[in-house]
Formats: C-alpha cells, structure tokens, sequence
C-alpha cells in the first residue's frame, strides 16, 4: 500500500465521519470558553468533569456560525435571564464535523434552554442549602426594620437609569419626608460584578452606624446580566450584614440568591424607594395615631374632670348648708355645755367662798370676844408675853362688853 498525505488521510476521516455520523446529537456539556469573532461567529470549547474528582475527563471545540448564533443567543439569554458565557453547563444540538485543517468539531445546529435552567436552579438550591447549613440563610430577615429608614446606602452603578429613578422617586415624594442618600459605586454586570459589590459591602460595614438599610439596585440591563447575583460569597455577605439588605434588580423571573437572602425583596429601583416610602409613611401614620389617641384622651380628661367640677359645684351649698348646721349644732352644744360649766364652777366657788366666809367668821376677835376670851394692849398692840411688860405699863384690856385700862405692877 503507497503511503496517504496527511491530507489525504484526513479528507478520508472526514468522509468516515460523514458517513458514519450522519445525523444530529444533543450533547450535554460545559462550556469552558465562549469566543465571538467579528463576522458573529462563535466559537466555544466544551468539556465534561467527572463528579468525584472535577477532573476533565473530555473535550471537544465548538463553532456557532453567524445566522445561526444571532438567533440562538438571544433566544438563550432570554430563556433563562443568563448570558451565554463560559462556566455555564448547556445542552445542544450539534452535529460532527471534521475539517483537513481545523480537525474535529461540533457545530451547533440548536439549544435547550430548559437544561440550563435546570442546572441554575439546582446551583441555587445547593448554594441555599449551603447558607442554610451555616445557619445565616435568614440572619438578614431577622434583623428588624428601622422604623424611620432615612439614612440609605445604595450599591449601583452611578450611571445607572435605576438609580436616578430611585433619587427621585425619594427626594420628590409626595408626603415630603426627608431621605439621606449616599451612593457607593459598584459594576452590576460582568465579571467584576462580584468582587466590586463586595467591595461596596465593605465600604459601608466599615460605617454602619451611618445608615439604617442598605440598598441594592440595578435598572434596566440585559436579563442575562442577572446570574451574578447567584453568587455564593455575595449571598453569604448580604445574608450576614450587620443592617437590612433590600434588593431591587430589575427583573421578573424567580429570585436570585441575594433576593432570597435579602431582608426585602422588590422588583424595581423605583419599588425599593417606594418601599422605604411607605415605610416611612407607616412610622407617619402610627405618629399621627398615637397624637389623635393622645388628644382624644386629653379631651375625655378634661371632660371628665368638668363634668366633676359641676357635680361639686352643685354639691358645694349643700355641704355647706349641712357643714354650717352642724358648726352651729356644735356651738350651741359647746355654749349650752359651757354655761353649765361656768353656773357649776360659779356654784362650786360660792359654797367655797361661804365655807372660807364661816371660816373667817369663826375665827373673828369679837366671837373669841363673845365665848369669854379677852385680848390684852400695849400701845395698841396685843401682848403676847408677860415677859415683855414692865413696871408702870399701862394696857387696855378688851372684854366682849366694854374695856379695862390697868397698871403694871411686878
């Protein structure tokens, strides 16, 4: 046998392969790389792992021509809100082909968007899971909601039409209330979407005594530009930080990760400042409550406090009328028993004052006089002692009828 070129030999495999593998397969497979050249055809590399030990067990290149990936990405990316990039597992319809020059490849004819989104959801459930088993999947729902939240710090882009519409709808509001707004910057789409909202994370941790929620906020976007927010690290720092986590990304379909682990979950920018609004609004309405119970109170108060000043007021005559009776009860009974003291007393001091009378009387000179007694003078003065009279005295001696003058003689 002459020996084959090895053009020859590979126009024989190709014509092999033609032959032997004539139709379609659909193959599931990750894809590694994801490549677009400037005539819009693209080129990827599948893979496979294996399940123990991550390791590649095959690989083959892929091309999506043109016509073909105009219609087939955006049908994709719509399907599942995830961009058509590398990293995701996919299932499609391809058929083998083998070119002289290029080697073996896969084009791809269609795409199963339902695989794909099997494959998030079950990357959503295990990630879940995960949070869950580290016990902080609700860690941020538990938190308790600030009743005045007017202190916002927002990640967004700054460019961002969402976050203008959220300025907005808060500095404009109808009821007037007052919000404090400071924006920290982060890329919400691409592949520093992660680490930069982590960033911003950082940032206000560092001055969380500043801010009273924390808002996450993208407005307008490709849906695909969403499977960012399926990310394990982010849900993780959301469901652990320290103040509520609202989230507002823009979309419809079944939350993200970071929606689930969020304290509140809305679908618009322009929803999440509504929400803190309203929330607001409620501290507002709870005021204006708590001042109408509080005057209607103060009116029953004073009411009440009326309506018992006229019952004393009508009662103040009676009691008085009643009041004055029994003073003049009490001082007619205090006179009566004051004058039956003082006719006592008086009655008391007479018999008193004729028993001192008797008394005086019994003991006057002129009864002494009477009984045979005499009272002998000296100079007008009664002599008590014999021993002071001398020879020559003269006294007077007074009898009960008439008086004796002598003279002594010793």
């Amino acid at each position: 046998m002459s020996p084959l070129s090895l053009l020859d030999l590979n126009t024989l495999v190709r014509r092999s392969i033609e032959q032997c593998l004539p139709d379609t397969f659909w193959v599931q497979a990750e894809l590694s790389e994801v490549h677009v050249n400037s005539s819009g055809h693209c080129y990827v590399e599948f893979v496979q792992k294996d399940l123990r030990t991550n390791n590649l067990v095959a690989k083959a290149r892929g091309a999506i021509w043109s016509n073909v990936f105009r219609l087939l990405r955006p049908y994709f990316e719509e399907a599942t809100g995830q961009a058509f990039v590398a990293g995701i597992k996919v299932m499609v319809e391809v058929s083998v082909s083998f070119h002289q020059l290029y080697g073996y490849s896969l084009v791809v004819q269609d795409i199963d968007p339902t695989y794909t989104l099997g494959d998030m959801a079950r990357r959503r459930r295990e990630i879940l899971q995960q949070l869950a088993e580290e016990g902080v999947l609700t860690l941020n729902k538990e938190l308790e909601m600030p009743l005045l939240p007017q202190r916002v710090a927002v990640i967004s882009s700054a460019t961002a039409a969402g976050y203008g519409d959220f300025c907005h709808q808060l500095h404009h509001n109808s009821a007037g209330f007052f919000f404090r707004v400071e924006l920290f910057p982060a890329m919400m789409q691409g592949e520093r979407m992660e680490d930069s909202i982590l960033a911003a994370l950082d940032q206000i941790h560092e001055r969380q005594d500043e801010f009273d929620v924390v808002v996450i906020i993208r407005g307008g976007g490709a849906t695909s530009d969403l499977s960012g927010f399926d990310s394990y690290l982010l849900a993780a720092a959301c469901a652990q930080f320290p103040l509520p986590v609202i989230t507002g990304i823009g979309h419809e379909r079944d939350d993200t990760v970071l929606d689930s682990v969020a304290h509140v979950r809305v679908k618009t920018p322009t929803a999440a400042a509504e929400y803190l609004i309203d929330r607001m609004g409620q501290a507002a309405a709870q005021l204006q409550q708590l001042a109408e119970q509080l005057r209607t109170g103060a009116l029953a108060a004073i009411d009440r406090q009326r309506r018992r000043l006229e019952q004393l007021t009508v009662r103040i005559p009676s009691v008085a009328y009643r009041r004055l009776s029994a003073a003049r009860m009490a001082l007619a009974t205090c006179e009566k028993d004051l004058s039956n003291a003082a006719a006592n007393r008086l009655i008391r001091a007479r018999h008193q004052l004729d028993l001192l009378r008797q008394k005086v009387s019994d003991a006057s000179p002129d009864k002494l006089l009477a009984r045979g007694y005499s009272i002998t003078l000296k100079d007008g003065k009664p002599v008590k002692s014999a021993s002071g009279l001398q020879s020559g005295d003269l006294l007077e001696t007074r009898l009960h009828q008439g008086t004796v003058r002598s003279t002594v003689s010793i």
